[in-house]
């Protein structure tokens, strides 16, 4: 699983026009993370058309990127995000993105967008879950 990583000038309607060219083409964005710095803002996203929203980005002319997304299972409690991070940065791999995706019975899901997803999910060990 991919997601899409796209920069945006902090103004008005950046988000606006990359969720439009998404929904213009009945494409569904199923999970979306951001955050502004400055003058720049950086929005990830999850859809249910990888190929759909490449095109529907390209279209638009909105750059992005993609990043591979390894998900993992955390227990609910303090330490556990630090714990798979650093699981991660020990064998160093770089997180570029991180996502909550849900959660069920104590455990919190995220996905990891990461620079390595085959050592990262190795790293993970049995944190590590299947992407949908």
């Amino acid at each position: 699983m991919k997601a899409f990583v796209i920069e945006l000038e902090n103004k008005p309607g950046g988000l606006a026009t990359a969720a439009e060219a998404l929904a213009e083409r009945g494409i569904n964005i199923e999970n979306v993370a951001g955050v502004t710095c400055g003058t720049d803002g950086v929005i990830g996203l999850i859809t249910n058309d990888e190929a759909g929203t490449r095109s529907a980005l390209d279209g638009r002319g909105i750059g992005f990127r993609e990043i591979e997304l390894i998900s993992a299972a955390l227990e609910n409690r303090p330490g556990t995000l630090g714990d798979a991070a650093r699981r991660l940065a020990s064998a160093g791999i770089n997180i570029e993105l991180l996502l909550p995706t849900g959660m069920e019975g104590g455990k919190v899901s995220v996905a990891f967008g990461v620079d390595d997803a085959s050592a990262a999910r190795q790293a993970l060990g049995e944190l590590a879950t299947v992407a949908r």
